[in-house]
C-alpha cells in the first residue's frame, strides 16, 4: 500500500518573511513552482505565488507581500485523493504539509502525487470504468458497490467525481464480471450512465439501424 507521506519533500527550505523578494524570484526562476511556502518564526503563514512575486520590488521583504499569500495546505493525515483535490482547487503544483499541531513538515509536489495515484490498483489494474449519476439524496456508495458485486464484478475503486446541482457523479473502476449486466442493473436502480461504453454503442447502433429500417419500410 502506498503511503503518501513518503512523498513529503524538504529538498528546498521554505521561504521566510525576512527573505527578500529577490530571493523568492531567484527560487521561482530556478524551479517550475507556481507557489512556495513561507514561514514566519517557524510557522507556516501562506504560500507566495510566482506571478505575485514577479510584480514586487526586489528590495522588499516577503513579509511586505503577505496580503497576497494563499493559505492552502494539507495535513499529514490527508489521503492522496484529498491531496489531489486541494491541488486542483488551488491551481498549484506544490502543497505545504502540516501536522495536527500546525507544524510545517514539508511539501508535496504534484508530479509525485500523480505518480502515487498511478501506482494504485485503480490505475494499474485492468478493468472498465463507469461514470454513473443519481440524485444526491438517492444514492449510496454501498449501493454502488452492491450493484457491481451482485453481478460478479470486482470493485477496484470509486470516488465522487462531480456534484452538479442535485446530482452526484460516481466514477467506478471494475474488473471481472459482465460490464453490460452491471450497466443494466445500474439503470434498474435509476442510475444514469454518463460514460460511453462499447456495449451501449453496439446497442445504439442496432437501434439506429432498426429505426432506419422502420422508416424505409414505411416509405
Amino acid at each position: 500500500m502506498i503511503d503518501i507521506n513518503d512523498f513529503i519533500s524538504n529538498d528546498i527550505k521554505p521561504l521566510r518573511t525576512t527573505d527578500s523578494v529577490a530571493t523568492a524570484q531567484d527560487l521561482f526562476a530556478e524551479y517550475p513552482f507556481s507557489h512556495f511556502p513561507v514561514l514566519e518564526n517557524g510557522t507556516y503563514i501562506g504560500s507566495a505565488g510566482s506571478e505575485d512575486t514577479e510584480l514586487m520590488e526586489i528590495e522588499k521583504k516577503l513579509g511586505d507581500m503577505r496580503y497576497s499569500f494563499e493559505r492552502f495546505y494539507v495535513r499529514d493525515t490527508s489521503i492522496w485523493l484529498d491531496v489531489l483535490e486541494v491541488f486542483a482547487k488551488n491551481e498549484t503544483n506544490i502543497l505545504p504539509v502540516l501536522d495536527k499541531d500546525n507544524k510545517y513538515l514539508g511539501y508535496y509536489e504534484m508530479a509525485d502525487v500523480i505518480k502515487a495515484f498511478h501506482e494504485t490498483p485503480f490505475m494499474k489494474e485492468h478493468g472498465g470504468i463507469l461514470v454513473v449519476q443519481k440524485g444526491v439524496m438517492d444514492y449510496t456508495l454501498s449501493e454502488v458497490a452492491q450493484i457491481v458485486e451482485s453481478n460478479n464484478g470486482k470493485l477496484l475503486g470509486m470516488f465522487i467525481s462531480e456534484v452538479v446541482d442535485d446530482k452526484v457523479q460516481v466514477t467506478v473502476k471494475i474488473s471481472l464480471g459482465g460490464l453490460s449486466e452491471i450497466i443494466q442493473t445500474f439503470r434498474r436502480y435509476d442510475y444514469e450512465i454518463i460514460s460511453e461504453h462499447q456495449e451501449d454503442a453496439y446497442l445504439n447502433t442496432l437501434k439506429d439501424r432498426s429505426d432506419y429500417l422502420d422508416k424505409y419500410l414505411n416509405i
